[in-house]
């Protein structure tokens, strides 16, 4: 199997972050596709575990949470009608430092009380001391 160079990996993610789409980017750099998706969901995978690791013990002021609404596929009511594909609709919980926009935590889930439950225990174990919580910029 060939590997990447750094350079060629680095000109692939550069394309992606400028907005680009995979098949642009597999175009731009001479990689195909697949190779473009590979080393996307590394990235993605190698992100999130480092966010993990070191978004820690942190001292923020205030911290803003929200929600945001999206669907994968097609939206929930109408995926008996599709087929069932799709997955239907998705929330994103996030957590962010209003002093320094850090992303404190996030979490991709159901707009359930458990996934709630989830996503603020998390909150509460990468801060230190009290802060206070806003929603929606609402203090």
């Amino acid at each position: 199997m060939r590997k990447l160079s750094t350079e060629k990996r680095a000109m692939i993610l550069t394309a992606l972050c400028e907005g680009n789409s995979v098949s642009a980017t597999a175009r731009m750099t001479g990689a195909s596709k697949v190779t473009v998706l590979r080393l996307l969901a590394d990235a993605g995978t190698l992100a999130a575990q480092y966010h993990d690791l070191y978004v820690r013990d942190i001292e923020p002021s205030s911290i803003q949470v929200d929600e945001l609404w999206s669907f994968v596929g097609c939206k929930e009511r109408t995926k008996a009608t599709k087929g069932g594909k799709g997955h239907g609709d998705a929330w994103v919980w996030v957590a962010i430092d209003s002093d320094t926009k850090l992303v404190i935590s996030y979490l991709v889930a159901d707009r359930s009380g458990l996934a709630a439950r989830m996503f603020m225990d998390d909150v509460a174990d990468r801060v230190v001391g009290r802060v206070q919580l806003t929603s929606d910029g609402l203090a």
